[in-house]
């Protein structure tokens, strides 16, 4: 996969950001574009930024259901000034893209760029995309190997939207700002009142339009709409953790699905909802999960966390109106898997074990995404290095699972 870096404060993100990373896929040939928050820019220590957990949430919202652009907070878990050298490194490490990376600079940054740490460092990993960010800028006198994008210069900055939210109210009117962002970031402003946004007596938000995640939606929808409406519930109803790793298990399935030709739609669909009964208790777990008319298994009885997925397939059903019978069997065995599971749940069930924020085994496991390994071959591969866990941390294997991995063996070593 051909991965380019788009780093920055994202304070807040918007059309802009979104606009140059379109561009970078379209006119680049790259694959994925990884947005980068930082959590203390080298260049803006001075700029007062939203906290962390806010910028991560508004950037998360605006690439709702778009596999193309992944997000990862490296950044944000580590320590101090946000340095790229470090990050090139991470993701090099971490996401194994083919080829050198692509770091996407902004011609306002071109100038200074040998004074970055390790600037030589950082030329020599990476493959240095260029980006017009100011009317009339040049890249001229970059001493390092570049590529100078075609994009056009847009006239909207993180600066003038703080500025602009700001006078929100202000007497004689105030200056537009909600187109400048996507919606989802719009929302997360509105609610949390970010950037001193002063809001007038009655004024409501997108939350309170009764259009939210309950409404099932129409049948004949495709399957992309509803990645949408499951990702934004999703977001607003687990963890910050929780929903990171369901989306990098979307992005993972779907990259999984395009390779093995299985539909990728699907396979994101299955990924960013399979971890939906996450938000639930254990005894809603257990109530929604028997609804799908199976009962429940004295093993699930002594150990009902693992119902989540049973449960989540049930939501994804009659919440959303998902009837796409290899979505739902995908999420609901994707916890201990099942005989007879189809390619599109073998494939959210390897995801979920090596998404990208994974490390140890799973890092090893995506390297072997480079070579010819059939599907059948990988998930018997994780499977077995998932009971292996299991069994060392003396937790309880479902029999479906052991036997499971029994019929894998034997099919693998059939294919050798």
């Amino acid at each position: 996969m051909k991965l380019a870096i788009l780093g920055g404060s994202f304070n807040p993100i918007h059309i802009g950001h979104l606009y140059l990373a379109d561009t970078v896929l379209s006119e680049c040939g790259y694959d994925r574009v990884l947005l980068i928050p930082a959590l203390i820019s080298p260049f803006k220590q001075d700029v007062p930024a939203a906290p962390a957990e806010d910028r991560l949430d508004m950037i998360l919202a605006s690439v709702t259901a778009d596999p193309r652009i992944a997000v990862d907070d490296m950044e944000l878990r580590r320590e101090g000034v946000s340095f790229t050298v470090d990050t090139v490194a991470e993701v090099i490490e971490r996401y194994r893209p083919d080829g050198k990376p692509g770091l996407v600079i902004g011609d306002d940054l071109a100038a200074d760029f040998h004074k970055w740490k390790r600037a030589e460092e950082v030329a020599e990993k990476t493959d240095i995309i260029v980006a017009r960010r100011i009317a009339g800028a040049s890249a001229g006198g970059f001493r390092y190997p570049c590529v100078v994008l075609r994009n056009d210069s847009m006239a909207v900055s993180s600066a003038m939207i703080r500025d602009r939210i700001a006078l929100e109210g202000a007497p004689g009117g105030s200056p537009a700002w909600r187109s400048l962002v996507p919606h989802g970031a719009r929302r997360i402003i509105e609610e949390r009142g970010l950037y001193g946004l002063f809001r007038a007596a009655g004024m409501s938000s997108p939350s309170d339009s009764g259009n939210g995640p309950e409404r099932p939606v129409a049948r004949k929808r495709g399957l992309a709409f509803f990645s949408a409406a499951v990702e934004e519930a999703a977001a607003s109803e687990l963890k910050r953790s929780r929903f990171l790793h369901s989306r990098n298990t979307a992005l993972m399935a779907y990259d999984l699905a395009r390779r093995y030709a299985l539909d990728p739609e699907a396979a994101y669909l299955a990924g960013i909802g399979h971890d939906l009964g996450k938000a639930l208790d254990v005894g809603e777990l257990s109530a929604i999960a028997e609804r799908d008319g199976r009962g429940l298994s004295r093993f699930e009885r002594k150990n009902p966390a693992l119902l989540h997925g049973r449960a989540a397939a049930v939501l994804l059903r009659e919440r959303f109106g998902i009837h796409n019978k290899d979505v739902l069997e995908a999420v609901a065995v994707h916890t201990t898997g099942a005989r007879g599971m189809g390619p599109l749940a073998m494939a959210v069930f390897i995801a979920d074990k090596i998404e990208y924020s994974r490390g140890g085994a799973a890092g090893r496991f995506r390297e072997r995404l480079t070579g010819k390994e059939s599907l059948e071959g990988l998930f018997y591969a994780v499977l077995e290095d998932n009971i292996r866990y299991l069994k060392s941390e003396k937790l309880d294997v479902a029999e479906e699972t052991l036997a499971l991995e029994s019929v894998a063996r034997r099919a693998c070593e059939t294919e050798r």
